[in-house]
């Protein structure tokens, strides 16, 4: 079964959601903990804190490369702000959880400078997520190929 696009542009913000059956506080340890990053996303190091630059690994990308990631922001359990890259090419990133009664929705927007790549950014994020939603589920991680190119006139249209 191929996974279903779910992002929207609104302008130049691409937004995601994912819904959890989980307190906040365990969804935001899935965002901010470096053993649980590391299932889905990379583990990272350094001391994190806002204004502060960590070092992230993308384990699931080719080659497997670290880059600096920035706080932005960061209020627990509730938000979270990163940025990466530099002038034209820094990507900003939101995530944004809230709780009610026991279910925890992500909010997850990035902050594009334009729309012009949104048909490849849209994919890696639906891929992303979906491998935080298997890590939490302790299920397979999703294929990369499953996501792209089949998602990309998805977000392109949205354009």
């Amino acid at each position: 079964m191929s996974p279903t696009p779910t992002g929207r542009l609104f302008g130049n913000d691409l937004v995601l959601t994912r819904t959890f059956r989980a307190p906040i506080d365990d969804v935001w340890a899935s965002l901010t903990e470096p053993g649980r990053t590391a299932r889905w996303f990379g583990p990272w190091e350094g001391d994190a804190g806002p204004g502060r630059t960590i070092k992230v690994q993308m384990v699931l990308e080719e080659g497997k490369p670290w880059f600096d990631l920035t706080v932005d922001a960061c209020e627990p359990p509730s938000r979270l702000a990163v940025s990466a890259g530099e002038d034209d090419g820094r990507w900003q990133v939101e995530m944004v959880l809230t709780e009610t009664v026991g279910v925890t929705e992500l909010r997850f927007t990035q902050q594009l400078t334009g729309t012009d790549g949104v048909g490849e950014v849209g994919p890696g994020w639906e891929f992303y997520l979906d491998a935080l939603v298997a890590s939490r589920d302790g299920t397979a991680l999703p294929s990369f190929d499953d996501y792209y190119p089949s998602m990309k006139e998805h977000f392109e249209a949205q354009r």
